[in-house]
C-alpha cells in the first residue's frame, strides 16, 4: 500500500464480493456456533473479524481459523475456534453483530478488525469508538479477549496512521487485554498488510496464502495460549 496502495482496486472488488457474501458468512458463523457440540472442559474461542480472519480466498481449511485451532491442539489445547469473519467487514460491521456472534458457550476471543477501515479512510476516531463497543460486550460478558491490530501505513498521513495505530493501543489499556501489535508481521517486509512479502500474499496482493497463515499462526498461537491459560 505504501508503494501505491498495491492491490486497492482487487480488495475493493473483494468488498463487492464480501457483500454478497455477507449473508452467508454470517449464516455459516450462526450454523457453526450453534451446532457446535464441543465438550464440557472445550475451550470455545471466537475468531471475530473480517476476511483476514474468514480466510477470504482459501480452501476451507487452509484459512486463520482452522489452521490456528490445529495449531493449538497440536500445543496442547483443547479447544474449539470458531470462524467469526465476515470478509469485508469494517469496525462498525462487527459492532453491529457482535451482541449475536458471541453465544453462552464462548469462553474468550480473538478481535480482528480494523483493515477495512484504513483502506476506507474511515475517521479513525469512529474506529475507535466501534472497537470500543465491541470491547465492552466482551467485558460485559466475561470473554477473555486478545486483541489484535492491523497497523496502518501512511498513505493517509502521518496523523492518521499515529490515531489509527494508537487506538489499539490505548483501548487494550482501557479494558486490560493482551494486545497482539501486528497481525501480518510474521510475513515479513514491512508493518502494513501490502508490505507484506509477496511470496505469502494472493494475487490481489492483500490476503494471505495458506503458507503465509501457516506463519501468522506460529507468530500469533503463542498469545493465543497465553490468553486460554487460565481457563484451562
Amino acid at each position: 500500500m505504501d508503494s501505491g496502495i498495491r492491490g486497492l482496486s482487487a480488495l475493493f472488488g473483494s468488498f463487492r464480493y464480501g457483500a454478497v457474501r455477507r449473508a452467508c458468512n454470517i449464516g455459516a458463523v450462526v450454523m457453526v456456533a450453534g451446532c457446535a457440540t464441543a465438550d464440557a472442559d472445550t475451550i470455545t474461542i471466537a475468531a471475530f473479524g473480517d476476511s483476514l480472519t474468514q480466510g477470504y480466498g482459501l480452501p476451507a481449511q487452509q484459512g486463520f481459523v482452522p489452521q490456528l485451532e490445529e495449531w493449538l491442539r497440536a500445543n496442547g489445547a483443547d479447544v474449539t475456534v470458531v470462524n467469526a469473519g465476515v470478509s469485508g467487514d469494517t469496525t462498525a460491521g462487527g459492532l453491529s453483530r457482535v451482541d449475536w456472534a458471541i453465544t453462552p458457550e464462548t469462553d474468550a476471543m480473538i478481535l480482528e478488525l480494523g483493515a477495512n477501515d484504513f483502506l476506507r479512510g474511515i475517521d479513525p476516531a469512529v474506529s475507535r469508538e466501534n472497537l470500543d463497543g465491541i470491547l465492552s460486550v466482551a467485558d460485559e460478558a466475561g470473554l477473555e479477549t486478545l486483541l489484535v491490530a492491523i497497523p496502518a501505513s501512511t498513505n493517509y498521513g502521518t496523523e492518521f496512521k499515529t490515531q489509527f495505530d494508537g487506538m489499539y493501543v490505548d483501548l487494550a489499556e482501557k479494558y486490560d487485554v493482551p494486545l497482539y501489535p501486528n497481525f501480518m508481521e510474521p510475513l515479513g517486509e514491512g508493518e502494513t498488510v501490502a508490505g507484506a512479502a509477496e511470496q505469502y500474499l494472493q494475487s490481489d496482493g492483500l490476503h494471505p496464502t495458506a503458507e503465509g497463515v501457516a506463519l501468522i499462526v506460529e507468530g500469533i498461537g503463542p498469545s493465543v495460549l497465553e490468553l486460554i491459560e487460565g481457563l484451562e
